[in-house]
């Protein structure tokens, strides 16, 4: 099971390094795909427009923030690929930008500054997610929605509540991006052990924050063996890793250009899928069934409605097992506090 799991992660990983050199016709396209970008002018929503724009998996780009999105729009529309740009700003436009949509992608709201954790971020992006789900509720309820914006522990849960209340809730099409954590252990382990980087590959669980992740360092493929203090270590860093680019950019913003890649990996994994590929497999934080708590990243193998079926956690070892106990009481009070906010703070 593990070893397939592996096949599955890899292939999917492996799939967005060559995606922008492969010549597709519109004919191997089963479909037409609208991609909507929530906060497409800041530090993750343009490198990742940029990534979308190149991909021939994606026919529209529909461009939607608060300010300068015009520009960002311009700018990207000059780009010698079939993927056309549309650019909307202010709440005013908000409804409109989300006409049509089948996949959309929040990377919307404040980046954490040095001494801030994600936690932090909430009162403010919470909102945003908030009123940005709304919108889809009552534009474009069938979209799938690929959830950056942190805290995404919470933000999930958010989103989810909001689709309830309008009576359009499906938790195949509501995904947490954890990707960023799978695409930084893969560097780190293939970096300590000398491996190709294109050919390595982690799968992490959990959540997205801090504690919350989980890399399993025990299904890294190719197979390699971990001292208790490289265990230790490489554990640490994967989960602390957004706090070492926070602090590396000393004020000037948080891990951008790497969470781009990650969710521009994410969207095509996706969209892949919704054209009808199989076997498609990304490690996502979405509802989940049979677990002690309601929300948790495993790998997840989507199909032409997102989640088909999550191929959970596989065989680990009594330090992950350890690791995701302490996950999950943390895990718990996240998807808490997001609900609470929908049902007692967020005025729709």
């Amino acid at each position: 099971m593990n070893s397939i799991k592996n096949h599955l992660l890899k292939t999917a990983r492996n799939k967005f390094y060559t995606n922008f050199n492969k010549k597709f016709s519109v004919s191997q396209l089963a479909n037409a795909n609208k991609v909507a970008v929530m906060g497409a002018s800041g530090g993750i929503g343009q490198p990742l427009s940029l990534l979308l724009k190149q991909s021939p998996l994606v026919d529209q780009l529909s461009l939607y923030d608060i300010q300068h999105t015009k520009g960002v729009g311009a700018d990207l529309s000059h780009i010698e690929t079939k993927c056309k740009v549309q650019s909307y700003v202010g709440q005013d436009q908000l409804l409109e930008s989300l006409e049509g949509v089948n996949v959309v992608v929040i990377p919307a709201g404040v980046p954490r500054k040095p001494g801030m954790t994600r936690d932090d971020l909430f009162n403010v992006n919470a909102t945003i997610v908030a009123d940005i789900a709304t919108a889809i509720a009552k534009v474009s309820p069938e979209a799938i929605l690929c959830i950056i914006s942190n805290p995404v522990n919470s933000t999930v849960p958010i989103a989810s509540e909001i689709m309830k209340k309008h009576g359009v809730y499906s938790s195949k099409k509501i995904l947490g991006v954890t990707t960023l954590d799978i695409v930084r252990a893969n560097t780190f382990v293939a970096e300590l052990k000398g491996l190709d980087v294109t050919k390595t590959s982690v799968p992490v669980v959990g959540g997205h924050s801090g504690n919350t992740i989980v890399p399993l360092l025990s299904q890294a493929s190719p197979t390699v063996q971990f001292t208790k203090e490289e265990l230790d270590s490489l554990t640490k860093r994967i989960q602390n890793a957004g706090t070492e680019v926070v602090e590396a950019k000393a004020g000037a913003g948080s891990a951008t250009l790497s969470m781009a890649f990650a969710g521009a990996r994410f969207t095509f994994s996706v969209l892949e899928a919704l054209n009808g590929k199989q076997g498609v497999v990304e490690c996502a934080y979405v509802a989940a069934e049979g677990l002690e708590t309601s929300y948790f990243a495993t790998p997840i193998l989507f199909g032409k409605h997102g989640v088909e079926k999550s191929l959970g956690i596989g065989k680990i070892t009594d330090y992950e097992q350890q690791l995701i106990q302490t996950a999950v009481k943390e895990l718990k009070g996240n998807i808490e506090k997001g609900i609470k906010f929908v049902n007692e703070v967020y005025k729709s």
